[in-house]
């Protein structure tokens, strides 16, 4: 059985760019296998966020490691997860990979951020030496059990050091041992277009309206040579805000009559899950 690592990376040589949606549980990864994604972004920020916690490294490994495992099950495609720092140290970096490995994660990033980390397009970040995060990358890459579990190391250099500092950093990494590189927030179209014409290795790339990174079709990143496009907080965006403003009707008029059309059939939320497919094999098999 071909493993999902070797999966992601079969998309990534046959179908580039392939575009990741950002999820954070079990229902978003069925509503995303379910539009027709290949693969998936199993997003930090996203999934903290959906314990109540800010983007802050706040919710521990297993806690994330639980997550994972619904997103998993639902998404029946490769899952991409955010691996935060690593969790701690290498030594806390090699049981993260063992654990999202065995949990069926195809890959995920770890980045260079010191604690406390932070959205990757919010000021204020600081980083670990380059000798550090090269030794997590190099851990991860030792602790993995499938070669195909595909490692990805980001770095958040561009707003702290500079963009130079970004590619060195980058090019470090990838002499540890990273499979793809994620170098986060580029703030330029120039330097969309610069970063895969100075890292010989697939590339992995943050996009959606509204932060430090200009806006770039997935086909024009594509033909840039980017190899997977995540979308990390569109859909978790776009519940927080259906959800605000069906809590404020409901508030003021005692029910939702005025934001009706925030809201899908109601045979519909059943529909997301597959209610009907679990009854049927209920009476499939008597009970």
């Amino acid at each position: 059985m071909i493993s999902a690592g070797a999966r992601l990376r079969q998309l990534l040589l046959e179908q580039p760019p392939v575009v990741a949606p950002g999820v954070f549980d079990g229902l978003s990864a069925h509503l995303a296998r379910r539009a027709g994604f290949k693969a998936i972004y199993a997003s930090g920020g996203a999934m903290a966020r959906s314990m109540g916690l800010p983007d802050l490294g706040l919710a521990g490994m297993a806690e994330i490691a639980g997550r994972l495992r619904e997103i998993v099950e639902a998404a029946e495609c490769p899952v991409v997860a955010d691996g935060d720092t690593g969790h701690g140290t290498a030594l806390h970096v090699r049981r993260t990979v063992r654990t999202f490995e065995r949990l069926g994660v195809a890959g995920l990033h770890i980045e260079d951020q010191d604690f406390p980390k932070r959205c990757g397009h919010i000021e204020g970040k600081g980083l670990i030496p380059i000798t550090e995060m090269a030794g997590k990358i190099a851990a991860a890459v030792a602790a993995r059990e499938d070669p195909d579990f595909a490692i990805i190391a980001r770095t958040d250099a561009i707003a702290v050091e500079g963009f130079d500092a970004a590619i060195g950093r980058a090019l470090s990494y990838r002499e540890a041992g990273a499979d793809l590189l994620f170098i986060e927030a580029p703030e330029t179209e120039t330097q969309i277009a610069e970063i895969p014409t100075r890292v010989d290795c697939p590339l992995m790339i943050n996009m959606f309206r509204g932060g430090r990174t200009p806006f770039t079709p997935p086909a024009r990143l594509g033909e840039l040579g980017y190899r997977l496009v995540i979308v990390a907080s569109d859909l978790q965006r776009a519940a927080i805000r259906a959800m605000s403003e069906v809590l404020a009707a409901i508030a003021g008029n005692g029910d939702s009559g005025a934001v009706a059309n925030l809201l899908g059939p109601f045979n519909e939320r059943d529909e997301a899950v597959e209610h009907d497919d679990w009854l049927a094999w209920a009476d499939r098999f008597g009970g």
